[in-house]
């Protein structure tokens, strides 16, 4: 037999591709391992990355659901207990910074696409062995319709707690159903535990997946299949809920009879918490029931919209695909053309008239340029200074306050008037222009000024007789201002009878 044959009859194999796309989805959990010895802000050697890593991964998956995942501070709030029992003698701020350290490294930030990329190999058909890269994400940040930023777990991190890839949802599920009722009738609710954990996260998983088919349809109804791929989904989908429905509710009986009959306190204990485990998953699954079906309605409703809002004015151009790369397969000679005719498309003839960011934010930093250089030296003005000359003389305004000062007993603008007259015939003037303004006066104007008090005017009816003023003979009282201690302000005064 041939090498060729041998190698086609023992190395092609689909199984031995996706045991090495599971390596790959936990060589980033290696890789903090490696790395936490080259920390410079703490000795991070006592730390298990890996482990504080599939927590992480675990409590992501936990606080996922349809619409929304978990929040960013939430996740590390949960993962310091558990950084803080390695190291119980280590300061809360490092267990913080691990929590945030080992969350970043999850979400690969400081990437472009925030994603992992491991190459592998495999043999094709025709036995020649060819390296390949595998793209990956462990967590995902998305954005919430209210603007908020939350954290979803991918279908590689969610295989990597359970420990397969690319695994039949249904089957899993049944397997995982099964799995846990007879560990649960064995007793051993310590593995049972982890089987019932194990099909809360093959649940989250299917909902991604009807989540992602959703979410493609209101992008483009003609990127999913509605003919026959997701009614197919759909009808395999409420089949799945409905048997899991009955399977876990018989689990639950189960698990509330042992815990109910348990003796042992941490045989209690664990069937107390199989018992949340499970009513999650009867929760999880009543969502997405809900989900599957509305899904139709959903796929109705992005059909009208997109079918209606007519062709787009103008085709995009994929500048990387229908570009870049088919000029890059040409020598330098043919790809002179298309590049220049792109060009001079795209850039045009005129100046566009609002200029790219970068261009804007260069404009606003240049520095001023000199004056003298654009208008010469500019000539310093000659500036008089004004003339002030008051109308009132500031004894007239002196004894114009000591008229008007009245906290007691109002009096009448006529009689103030006529007193005036005998000190300074011109002051008659300035009482009766004091007079006017305290009709309705400005109580706001007063407290900004730091008055204490204000003059008020009140028209009873009674018509002025003045030989030089004629009018309203107003009442005048002077009215003090209180500040509350709300900071509430407000003028008191006798009341004119």
């Amino acid at each position: 037999m041939r090498d060729v044959d041998l190698i086609r009859g023992g190395a092609v194999d689909e199984g031995l591709t996706r045991r090495l796309k599971a390596l790959a989805c936990t060589a980033p959990l290696h890789d903090l391992d490696a790395r936490k010895a080259k920390l410079d802000w703490a000795d991070a050697t006592v730390y298990q990355m890996a482990e504080i890593a599939l927590h992480t991964i675990d409590q992501v998956t936990i606080a996922m659901d349809f619409d929304t995942g978990a929040g960013h501070d939430d996740v590390v709030r949960r993962l310091q207990p558990f950084i803080a029992a390695q190291a119980p003698d280590r300061p809360a701020a490092e267990h913080l910074r691990v929590a945030r350290w080992v969350l970043d490294n999850l979400i690969n930030v400081g990437t472009a696409d925030r994603g992992f990329r491991r190459v592998y190999g495999s043999v094709d058909a025709s036995g020649v062995y060819r390296r390949r890269a595998f793209d990956f994400k462990l967590l995902v940040e998305l954005a919430a319709p209210d603007g908020e930023v939350y954290l979803r777990a991918s279908d590689e991190a969610i295989n990597v707690l359970v420990g397969a890839l690319d695994t039949d949802v249904t089957s899993a599920q049944i397997a995982a159903e099964v799995k846990l009722e007879n560990l649960i009738s064995r007793g051993r609710l310590a593995d049972a535990k982890l089987a019932a954990e194990q099909a809360r996260y093959r649940t989250v998983q299917y909902g991604e997946t009807l989540r992602a088919k959703l979410d493609a349809t209101r992008r483009d109804v003609r990127a999913v299949d509605w003919a026959e791929e997701m009614p197919e989904l759909l009808d395999s989908a409420l089949s799945h809920i409905e048997a899991r429905f009955r399977a876990e509710n018989a689990i639950l009986r189960n698990i509330t009879k042992a815990r109910d009959e348990a003796e042992d306190p941490v045989h209690k204990r664990r069937a107390a918490e199989l018992v949340d485990i499970v009513s999650d998953c009867v929760s999880r699954h009543t969502q997405l029931q809900a989900r599957l079906q509305a899904a139709g309605a959903i796929f109705r409703a992005e059909q009208d919209r997109q079918q209606f809002s007519g062709p787009p004015r103008r085709a995009t151009v994929d500048i990387f695909g229908q570009v870049l790369m088919p000029v890059l397969d040409l020598p330098l000679a043919d790809a002179v053309a298309p590049v220049e005719h792109f060009f001079h498309a795209a850039a045009g003839l005129d100046v566009p008239a609002v200029p790219s960011l970068p261009s804007l934010v260069s404009l606003l930093l240049r520095p001023a340029p000199e004056r003298d250089r654009l208008v010469g030296e500019v000539p310093e003005p000659e500036l008089v200074p004004a003339e002030t000359v008051g109308a009132f003389t500031d004894e007239q305004w002196r004894r114009a306050d000591d008229l008007l000062d009245l906290p007691e007993v109002p009096r009448r603008l006529s009689g103030l008037l006529a007193e005036a007259r005998d000190l300074d015939p011109t002051l008659a003037r300035l009482v009766a222009l004091r007079a006017v303004h305290s009709y309705s006066p400005e109580i706001g104007a007063a407290v900004r000024q730091g008055d204490d008090r204000v003059l008020v005017g009140v028209d009873d009816g009674t018509v002025l007789r003045d030989e030089e003023f004629s009018g309203a003979d107003l009442l005048l009282v002077t009215a003090k201002i209180e500040r509350g201690t709300g900071g509430d302000t407000h003028a008191e005064s006798r009341q004119p009878r």
